[in-house]
């Protein structure tokens, strides 16, 4: 059965002065965000959550991606997901669609990332926060992309929902200034290069 989608929302967040100091080059936050019936409410205990991760995921990662790019296109630098499922459901259900390789690798694959996708997953009522950290997609010591986004939607989750949601950044934090891993690292005296000593 085809994934039960109510409803879907994009969200852009534009910065042009961050700490009171106007940003040389304004930076987006790009949310896109799927409001889906939970496909295992009210069956009690499910064992095997893979029947519907192998369906769903694919096409919710495909959904999301896509809007994601219509916003960002090939500027998209950084990226992450989250889910939150309604009161009604186990923070298991929110994993289980996000945490698989059918729906994150829609994205790292069209974006050809190569760092994992950070995420979050949580439970709550309608209008709880959604938080969707995020990381440069090709280098995960870059912390000049370390960001979060933080939204909620005012009449999501219900009981038997979940919120899918897919996170991309166009530029790092504004007016980042607390350099990366690797200067933390060579100033500690690790070989950044050789980080295992091989």
């Amino acid at each position: 059965m085809p994934v039960e989608i109510r409803r879907t929302l994009t969200l852009t967040q534009t910065t042009y002065l961050e700490g009171w100091k106007k940003v040389a080059e304004p930076t987006r936050l790009v949310t896109a965000m799927a409001i889906i019936r939970n496909p295992w409410f009210g069956r009690g205990h499910v064992e095997d959550l893979g029947p519907e991760v192998r369906e769903h995921g694919p096409e919710l990662g495909r959904l999301l991606t896509d809007m994601l790019l219509k916003e960002t296109g090939e500027a998209l630098e950084g990226c992450g997901k989250a889910s939150v499922v309604g009161m009604g459901g186990e923070i298991e259900h929110a994993q289980a669609l996000t945490h698989t390789l059918w729906f994150g690798n829609q994205l790292r694959e069209a974006i050809k990332a190569k760092s994992y996708l950070a995420f979050s997953n949580t439970r709550g009522a309608a209008g709880c926060a959604l938080m969707i950290p995020l990381m440069d997609k090709d280098d995960g010591g870059r912390r000049s992309h370390y960001q979060t986004i933080h939204t909620c939607v005012p009449d999501a989750p219900a009981d038997d929902e979940i919120i899918v949601a897919l996170g991309g950044s166009v530029g790092g934090h504004p007016n980042h200034r607390i350099g990366d891993r690797y200067a933390d690292l060579r100033e500690m005296g690790h070989d950044v290069d050789n980080p295992a000593g091989v």
